[in-house]
């Protein structure tokens, strides 16, 4: 339902405004069509809601379950990410967890407080559902900030390091190894980016990860499976995510203990799960059979659950190949 479906007896050009912005408006745009006054009642008949100084959206995009809120945190993220670039005019660039959702690399909570960067020199504050993160030397122009969905937002690397601390820590990994993943950037690029924030809360850990993602893993599973189980003595130097061609199939292995022929496969918990999927894998396995690669597969549960079992079983598999 648009906005003119919900009120009666709103100025017809403030609502033509108002529909053409997707619901937002500045006042001083609104001003520049419409008397002062016609704002004003807008706003006082409850059409429209000031969310932030300067900054008017429709009324019935707010959540009315939480009044106890600030407007901005009552907004869909998106609209909110519109809503707090309006107000920064040009001085500021989403950033932390905003900018982590115009990346699309995790959605934006709504109620909590949304994030923008600006120069240490600039005038905006933090008030009551913005926190502002005033920076030296921060500029607001590639390759410190660039335009995402025709927001202003930090550049990735910048993103993803400021979110870490920010994150519950067991969805910190999650938005790091999908970007390194889909190629959004790198671990190298990562390091440079984390060099720059020497006191980052949980620096230790996200570094790491930054080591494993660079060694091939591609998972927090590979992960875990990488410092839990397929390291230490007797263990081969596995290469992880080998390329393996066959005829005109190209796949990546997980691990690869190249002289044994032999490859561990990790079967994550929300994967390999389906009919469709198994029958994948069988078809997958049976290829690289032919030429000469075992394929071994294990799955979350016992990774997590028995992983001084799975390293056994590993180890007496890679032993038997050898002899054989």
């Amino acid at each position: 339902m648009g906005w003119g479906d919900t009120v009666d007896g709103v100025n017809p050009v403030l609502r033509e405004l108002v529909e053409r912005g997707g619901g937002l408006v500045t006042r001083v745009a609104a001003e520049q069509m419409v008397p002062a006054w016609t704002v004003q009642r807008a706003c006082g008949d409850g059409d429209l809601v000031r969310v932030l100084p300067g900054v008017l959206v429709a009324a019935h995009l707010l959540d009315g379950r939480r009044s106890d809120l600030p407007a901005i945190t009552r907004l869909d993220p998106s609209m909110g990410h519109r809503a707090v670039c309006a107000w920064a005019q040009g001085c500021g660039a989403l950033s932390h967890l905003s900018a982590l959702d115009v990346w699309g690399l995790r959605r934006h909570v709504a109620g909590q407080p949304l994030h923008l960067s600006a120069p240490a020199e600039a005038g905006l504050r933090s008030r009551p559902g913005i926190v502002v993160h005033r920076r030296l030397g921060f500029v607001l122009e590639p390759p410190q900030v660039v335009a995402r969905r025709g927001l202003p937002v930090s550049h990735l690397d910048q993103t993803l390091v400021d979110s870490w601390p920010l994150l519950p820590l067991d969805e910190r990994p999650a938005p790091v190894v999908r970007a390194v993943n889909d190629r959004m950037t790198t671990p190298d690029r990562l390091r440079t980016a984390l060099q720059s924030v020497p006191k980052l809360t949980g620096r230790a850990v996200l570094r790491t990860l930054l080591t494993r993602l660079a060694e091939g893993c591609r998972s927090p599973l590979e992960i875990w499976g990488h410092e839990q189980v397929f390291t230490g003595p007797g263990m081969p130097p596995f290469r992880r995510q080998a390329r393996v061609c066959v005829g005109p199939r190209t796949m990546y292995l997980d691990l690869l203990a190249e002289p044994e022929r032999v490859n561990i496969e990790l079967d994550g918990a929300t994967t390999h799960g389906t009919l469709r999927e198994r029958e994948i894998d069988l078809r997958r396995d049976a290829l690289l059979a032919t030429v000469g690669i075992l394929v071994v597969r294990f799955a979350h549960r016992r990774l997590v659950y028995e992983p001084e079992e799975v390293r056994r079983e590993t180890l007496a598999i890679l032993a038997h190949r050898r002899t054989t």
